[in-house]
């Protein structure tokens, strides 16, 4: 059984938290794209974990977790959040592979990349972490890939500086490295969980482009970075909060504003501890916008969606979410693909009402709230996607199933 999730908004939805819930039953996690610009936290037994490239399921100590060939590293952020772990009590040899077809970010990426923004004439906001510029490099087939790593012909062309980089990681990276493929087939009747990175709407296809991040983040990179086919592919589990935020620049049609919703933004960021775990910028926020939710289900096949941070909004008196947008005084239902009509776009919202008391400890879906219940059904309605997990608090506990993750 393999079973993939991803972010359904513009990432830091929660995803880190929902695999490291899943990785129990799994054999395998398997992070798909991204480098070190993601960040999943992960909150247990009192201690908390930020992981940035490795995979989450990493701190169960009978699941073993792959990087794989869609994602970028930089070996000198990897081993230091491998010390990290160390530290924190996390046992991981024998338990981390690397694909052998990864790239890896290089230390004068990160200034190109800098560089980069300075010049664009849309700024999207990178993490400056080289993390484009590899994928540039990747697409260009002038990239180094970690099988690259073992070949002495190809390492003779490498400059001093990157091979002064590159010494003090290579045979430990060629200890870690494995054929992802092969590798997989071992797999193939065992239950794995593919983790992506940011969300589908930072996807560089079906994105917001050009403010997108410049891998896959859609369902379908499990299949091109995970080694399987697409066939292979069970189940997907579409992660979102029960409110909208954004890192970076970038359309955001229902962003908080002051004017209209006055210290929403602040209460929310603040309750929601709305900030980057990788950059610690604070996130943009806004009402949950149900269009984008909905595109997002479209275009990945989200089998479930799972709902996370609803515990936000228990002291709210009324819940708005946004419906539809209007543009140029043209109401539209559907997530158009121009940056301008997204820039122009105002939400309609719809109101509900709320549920004024704590949903942290509850356990079961009957035992939450009426209005609760109301808001979450709408959701389904809209989307056309059951809600299969609902997150009502950080610790793992605070967790409810309404679906089986290993039943087709």
């Amino acid at each position: 059984m393999h079973s993939v999730v991803i972010g359904a908004q513009w990432g830091d939805e929660g995803k880190g938290k929902i695999v490291d819930y899943l990785s129990e039953e799994a054999d395998l996690v398997v992070r798909f794209s991204g480098g070190a610009n993601a960040g999943h936290t992960i909150v247990t037994d009192g201690i908390t974990y930020k992981l940035h490239l490795i995979p989450s399921g990493i701190v169960y100590p009978k699941t073993k977790v792959v990087l794989g060939s869609g994602m970028v590293i930089d070996p000198d952020s990897l081993f230091k959040e491998l010390k990290t772990i160390t530290d924190q009590g996390i046992s991981w040899e024998g338990r981390v592979f690397i694909s052998d077809r990864a790239h890896i970010v290089m230390p004068s990426y990160k200034q190109i990349d800098i560089d980069l923004e300075k010049e664009r004439r849309f700024p999207i906001g990178t993490t400056g972490r080289g993390i484009g510029v590899t994928y540039s490099q990747k697409a260009q087939r002038e990239g180094i890939r970690v099988c690259d790593l073992g070949d002495s012909n190809f390492l003779k062309y490498l400059t001093k500086e990157e091979m002064d980089f590159l010494s003090p990681f290579i045979d430990r990276m060629k200890g870690m490295m494995i054929d992802l493929a092969s590798f997989m087939d071992n797999y193939s009747n065992k239950k794995v969980l593919f983790e992506g990175a940011q969300g589908i709407l930072l996807d560089l296809d079906i994105g917001t482009y050009p403010f997108v991040s410049s891998g896959y983040a859609a369902a379908a990179g499990a299949s091109l970075g995970g080694g399987v086919g697409p066939g292979s592919i069970d189940t997907v589990f579409g992660v979102f909060k029960a409110y909208s935020t954004r890192v970076g620049n970038g359309p955001f049609p229902s962003e908080f504003l002051k004017e209209r919703d006055g210290e929403l933004e602040e209460y929310i960021r603040d309750l929601g501890r709305e900030y980057g775990v990788t950059t610690g910028r604070p996130r943009r926020c806004g009402y949950l916008d149900l269009v984008a939710l909905k595109y997002a289900c479209r275009t990945n096949s989200i089998d479930h969606l799972v709902l996370t941070h609803i515990d936000v909004y228990d002291e709210i008196d009324e819940i708005k979410v946004c419906v539809a947008y209007e543009v140029d005084g043209k109401e539209i239902i559907n997530f158009p693909s121009s940056r301008d009509m997204l820039a122009k776009a105002t939400p309609i919202l719809k109101s509900f009402k709320g549920w004024k008391e704590n949903i942290s400890e509850v356990k079961n879906y009957d035992d939450l709230p009426l209005n609760a219940r109301e808001y979450i059904k709408f959701i389904e309605d809209y989307t056309n996607t059951s809600i299969g997990i609902i997150s009502v608090g950080y610790k793992r506990e605070q967790t409810m199933m309404r679906t089986g993750l290993w039943t087709k």
